[in-house]
């Protein structure tokens, strides 16, 4: 832009401001027409003064330079929040979980990887860093349609992405339970007390179910009413799984937790092949007597015949550690309660270390030292019931992936934050829940890419920084156009670009 003369058969003379930027010149303002020198001077400094003042436009000097900035400063008009987007959403994009053309979806899931609030405060983070806006009616709104519409897709996408990651090959799935409380004081049909692995047996809660592959990869989950048994949640999730997806074979990977002869029954009935955490101290006299034969040196491992099935028996010096640590701190605590009083006939039973209790004489409560002996002798050893077809080595080495899961859940209910759940209804509490799988399912993704790229940086780490890496808008001020640019101001931001390749 730059000040143009004109001239009439008056003999005025007009001042105007002009582009060229199109090949034809645009008239950007007028200023009047002068009669004498006077007042051409006078309008001239008028029309330079508004170029300099609304478009920035100046000689680049020295002495001028700081103002140059100041004016373009002067003329951002919106900041927002864009590295949740740029990192995290573009794994969301690549999942595939953009098939689902929900906005409040996307901003739900990545936002509750980076400000795991409830729902309406999640909305009020939005508002302020990434200038959307939703209503209190939006989200419940949406809760309901993910629920009624969304959650097959949602567990299909994550199985189809989970497969191609793997090559095509899900043989081995691995599951497990949790528990979710509520601070409610009444039951519902879903929420109800029971067994609480948090501890809060007081409080209604509901069991979570949870299917990964052998990386860790969430697949499939579903809950349970809140007093249902462990046991019981295993085989539906699985059978649903199995069908949905047509799948041949699998062998089921669980802990102990899920060993029950129901269970091993009904997996032996529909023909699954499976490796169960076994309960060696519970087995029969004759199996402990065989186990505690072995004499097995660290990391040695035996098969011993169950019948059809095979219980293979491995031992660690590390875990023998761990076990008589534990044992001792237990039995310390037990002589401290006893020293106090706090113990009583009622408290005789086989929960934990009170196994280690007897009573002496009609009222006097002891340590059974000959019990607390011979339980060393099981330190270090570990059990694995199994069916599979597997060799010993590879059946070991896949049960070695479970606390993947175990890793899992505390990545929900700690970085997720899957609890508290503002929710009373059913649909919205499976609707919540399934938010957070799919959160946790970019979360896997992250560390895997991390990984691959052979990245200095933990998932975590990623996800603390994206939240400082902001765009800024300028709207020139003649044209209206406007003009973006993301802020890489920190070592940490370039290197985030790098790994991800934002294009900035």
């Amino acid at each position: 832009m730059f000040v143009r003369y004109l001239k009439n058969k008056n003999g005025r003379t007009y001042v105007q401001v002009v582009s060229k930027n199109t090949g034809r010149y645009k008239v950007i303002k007028s200023f009047g027409g002068a009669k004498d020198e006077k007042d051409l001077k006078g309008l001239t400094e008028k029309a330079h003064q508004w170029l300099k003042s609304t478009s920035g436009v100046m000689e680049f000097d020295f002495e001028n330079e700081a103002a140059l900035f100041q004016n373009v400063l002067d003329h951002i008009t919106s900041h927002k929040l864009v590295g949740i987007d740029l990192v995290l959403g573009k794994i969301f994009d690549e999942i595939g979980f953009n098939r689902i053309q929900d906005d409040l979806f996307r901003d739900l899931v990545l936002y509750r990887l980076v400000y795991p609030k409830s729902k309406l405060k999640t909305t009020e983070y939005l508002y302020r860093y990434a200038n959307k806006s939703h209503s209190e009616d939006d989200i419940y709104n949406y809760l309901d349609r993910l629920y009624s519409t969304q959650k097959e897709l949602v567990e299909q996408i994550s199985y189809e992405y989970t497969l191609t990651v793997l090559e095509g090959q899900i043989n081995v799935v691995f599951y497990d339970v949790t528990t979710v409380y509520f601070k409610i004081d009444k039951e519902d049909e879903l929420r109800k007390t029971g067994f609480s692995k948090e501890g809060k047996h007081q409080n209604p809660q509901i069991v979570l179910g949870l299917l990964v592959s052998k990386n860790g990869y969430p697949l499939a989950y579903d809950i349970f009413e809140g007093n249902k048994f462990e046991g019981h949640t295993m085989l539906p999730l699985i059978d649903r799984f199995k069908e949905k997806y047509n799948l041949d074979q699998l062998v089921i990977v669980a802990d102990s937790g899920l060993l029950s002869n129901q269970n091993v029954a009904a997996l032996q009935e529909k023909n699954y092949e499976f490796i169960l955490g076994a309960r060696i101290k519970s087995e029969s006299k004759s199996i402990k007597e065989k186990i505690l034969s072995l004499h097995l040196d660290n990391g040695q491992s035996a098969v011993l015949k169950k019948g059809d099935l095979k219980l293979i028996i491995t031992y660690s010096d590390n875990r023998a550690q761990k076990d008589r640590y534990n044992r001792e701190k237990g039995l310390r605590r037990l002589e401290k309660r006893i020293r106090t009083g706090r113990l009583t006939k009622a408290s005789i039973n086989n929960r934990g270390y009170n196994k280690y209790l007897k009573l002496e004489g009609e009222m006097k409560v002891v340590i059974d030292q000959d019990k607390f002996r011979q339980d060393a002798k099981w330190d270090g050893l570990k059990g694995y019931l199994t069916n599979a077809k597997l060799n010993k080595n590879d059946i070991l080495e896949n049960y070695s992936h479970l606390w993947k899961i175990e890793k899992a859940f505390r990545i929900a209910k700690t970085d997720l934050k899957i609890r508290p759940v503002f929710h009373r209804k059913q649909n919205r509490i499976e609707a919540h829940i399934c938010l957070v799988f799919v959160a946790y399912k970019i979360y896997k993704e992250l560390e895997r890419q991390l990984k691959e790229k052979e990245a200095d940086l933990s998932a975590e780490k990623v996800i603390e920084i994206v939240q400082s890496i902001y765009q800024i808008e300028i709207t020139t001020p003649i044209t209206k156009e406007k003009i973006t640019k993301t802020l890489l101001l920190t070592p940490e931001h370039r290197r985030v670009n790098e790994l991800f390749d934002f294009g900035c």
